[in-house]
């Protein structure tokens, strides 16, 4: 129960999603955060035990309102507007020990949406928590969006959107001599950048419709969309038409029920993902390749959700291709066949957090070259076997901050989903020699 000593916007808190702000007696704005019920989560600030720097903000609270918002989405968008406008005394002292993650969109010709932490803008000459961005700033970045304090969230916002509008990260042709479309174009994700399949006019207008967005001018966009569309058909541009009609109704019916299922879990005041970009509580994936001199050799992917096996996900590989012992190349067949059927199932094949490799530099950097080369956007950490697990050794990109600060943080997690996909490739491979190995039953034709 919320003590009746604190005023309440209209008495009453809504069970649906919204920002709510909290302010202390003097007026002064103490917290923004963020709720896909904001019945539950005002609530739980007054009905669960928490560490002293809560307990210190709940007791100087006097008066609480909230924004109400049609999506969980939009409250994401809200929330982080909100911080950066205001500037609550609360959510900035988070910085003491947070590292704030935001959404950058580049100056460049096709400009890119990017995911940038705050001490890596700082260093940039970027002030994160300004409004305004300065003629510095400029030359990097169209808009600097957040802070957000939930990383996961955000990451499961911009796909989302990308469904409705479609962005790209890769540079065009000119810059890479690139001849084949990305994954991302592959499955109408990316409008085509790689290869040089739209103008920079027209994904410039992609970009202002994505900026329109994460200011939270939806209702704006949701205009803009319908215009596009009657227009083209007023034009006779019918295939067109129909485009934009299926992302205006994107749009407005979006669904965001996985923001929801994880926000449901969340403790008051703890909305900063530990985790940061790579989620260790998502689909981690790991890969072995099992063989005796390159015969009945198989692949095994086993795959790991919330720390825990999914065995109704593993998928197990016999490998077709390579003739004799190479582990490298049959790990490249493994991967080719992961990511095709990634391509014409994304729904029964969905991408991981992060792929785990039972091998050295060798097997990582065959991996990373057929990613790049399918334009796949997905973390890769070998395993080398030491003598023991304490000798083990962790293969990656170390120039990469997020990928090395996960790597120590989720050895152990790793260490396990290698152990179970060596464990269930093994299996494979011995059920698969023992069909080879046993004598045929039927009787040879005269």
């Amino acid at each position: 129960m919320i003590p009746s000593t604190i005023k309440l916007k209209s008495k009453i808190l809504p069970d649906s999603p919204g920002v709510y702000l909290y302010f202390n007696k003097e007026k002064e704005l103490l917290y923004v955060g963020k709720a896909t019920s904001l019945k539950r989560r005002v609530g739980s600030y007054f009905n669960k035990a928490h560490d002293s720097r809560i307990e210190e903000m709940v007791r100087q609270i006097a008066r609480i309102d909230y924004i109400e918002t049609p999506t969980v989405i939009e409250a994401l968008v809200l929330e982080a507007n909100q911080i950066k406008a205001l500037s609550p005394k609360y959510n900035i002292l988070q910085r003491d020990d947070k590292t704030f993650l935001y959404l950058v969109i580049t100056n460049e010709p096709y400009p890119r949406p990017l995911l940038i932490r705050g001490h890596e803008l700082q260093k940039m000459g970027v002030n994160p928590f300004s409004p305004k961005l300065s003629g510095a700033t400029k030359k990097h970045f169209q808009k600097v969006f957040g802070p957000y304090t939930s990383s996961r969230s955000l990451k499961m916002a911009l796909e989302l959107m990308r469904k409705v509008i479609p962005w790209s990260t890769c540079k065009p042709p000119e810059v890479t001599g690139r001849t084949k479309a990305c994954f991302n174009s592959q499955i109408g994700k990316c409008p085509g950048v790689c290869v040089g399949r739209i103008s920079k006019k027209d994904y410039k207008k992609y970009i202002r419709q994505l900026i329109l967005f994460f200011e939270g001018k939806k209702a704006r966009l949701e205009k803009q969309m319908e215009k596009e569309m009657l227009v083209a058909s007023k034009e006779l541009r019918f295939e067109e038409a129909e485009v934009w009609r299926r992302r205006l109704m994107s749009l407005i019916h979006i669904k965001d029920v996985a923001l929801i299922s994880r926000d449901d879990h969340e403790l008051p005041y703890q909305e900063t993902d530990p985790d940061g970009l790579i989620n260790l509580e998502g689909r981690i994936e790991a890969y072995d390749i099992s063989n005796i001199s390159g015969t009945s050799a198989v692949g095994s992917m086993v795959v790991f959700e919330y720390g825990k096996p999914a065995k109704d996900k593993y998928r197990k590989f016999k490998i077709k291709t390579v003739i004799g012992a190479n582990d490298v190349a049959m790990m490249e067949e493994v991967m080719r066949r992961r990511l095709r059927r990634a391509q014409v199932h994304p729904n029964i094949w969905p991408l991981p957090e992060i792929m785990v490799i039972d091998g050295g530099k060798p097997q990582v950097n065959r991996v990373q070259k057929v990613l790049d080369e399918m334009g796949v956007f997905v973390p890769v950490i070998g395993l080398a076997k030491g003598l023991d697990r304490k000798q083990d050794r962790l293969v990656y990109d170390r120039s990469n901050e997020e990928i090395r600060r996960v790597a120590t943080r989720g050895k152990e997690l790793f260490q396990r989903v290698r152990d179970e996909a060596h464990r269930f490739a093994v299996k494979y491979h011995r059920t698969l020699r023992g069909k080879t190995m046993r004598p045929s039953s039927k009787k040879k034709k005269l």
